[in-house]
């Protein structure tokens, strides 16, 4: 989208006509660039900026690029690939083992450069869409493990309260946990022994009768029609069922 931020790429390189060269077609392809020219200023410009992405040559002044690359790891996920004169495999294995993403040896082709480019932030793009959407899911169950809400009845529990159009219904500690005890089993028959045990007690000592009176009650509060529950149900013969 044209309002959306363009991606910042920090580009770490001591040879200035090749960091004017990247900068230069960076910036062509619609990203934001910043350069450093040596590895402490590499350090301090990727934690002032916090970029997408890093292109970061190995032989560098005052910090090397591995060392740079074994800083900035401990500290951000941000994904670095690494840039290096030299083609020997054991200086690939050590910048991969120290935290790059992607190694380039110089020369390069920039297409080919450019192209690993949108990859790394194509993949980073999704891990963020990834987390964004896990997130999301993540909140609306932890909303639904402490609210139950059917219609204009509302369980908050957390506040261990129960709304009726936005109102307190003035309920006691066992009409609502026996409330919250068949909203959580919406749709299944319940039996009174059931209900007795696991709101009750195993060791509850009174009648099943107990459970009668406490829906009775319940229903003088939720019901727009206590003679006619459409809330909580008889279920003959059996208990009851909370239809919600």
């Amino acid at each position: 989208m044209a309002n959306e931020r363009p991606e910042t790429i920090l580009v770490v390189e001591d040879e200035p006509a090749l960091l004017d060269t990247l900068e230069y077609n960076l910036v062509r392809q619609g990203y934001r660039a910043v350069t450093a020219a040596d590895g402490i200023t590499a350090v301090e410009r990727a934690r002032q900026e916090q970029p997408d992405l890093i292109l970061l040559d190995v032989m560098l002044p005052r910090m090397d690029g591995l060392e740079v690359c074994r800083t900035l790891r401990r500290e951000m996920n941000v994904p670095i690939l690494m840039l290096t004169a030299r083609d020997d495999e054991i200086d690939k294995v050590v910048g991969l083992e120290v935290g790059a993403d992607d190694y380039m040896t110089k020369p390069f082709s920039m297409r080919e450069l450019m192209a690993r480019v949108r990859a790394l932030l194509r993949r980073v793009r999704l891990m963020r869409e990834e987390m964004a959407v896990s997130a999301s899911e993540e909140a609306a169950l932890k909303a639904e493990a402490e609210r139950l809400v059917f219609g204009d009845l509302v369980l908050d529990l957390v506040r261990r309260e129960a709304l009726l159009g936005k109102s307190p219904l003035p309920l006691k500690p066992k009409e609502y946990e026996l409330l919250v005890f068949l909203a959580r089993h919406r749709g299944q028959a319940l039996s009174r022994d059931v209900i007795l045990e696991r709101v009750w007690g195993w060791d509850y000592a009174g009648e099943t009768r107990t459970v009668d009176v406490h829906v009775r009650w319940l229903r003088e509060k939720i019901e727009d029609d206590p003679g006619r529950p459409a809330r909580i149900t008889t279920i003959r013969g059996i208990g009851y069922r909370f239809e919600g």
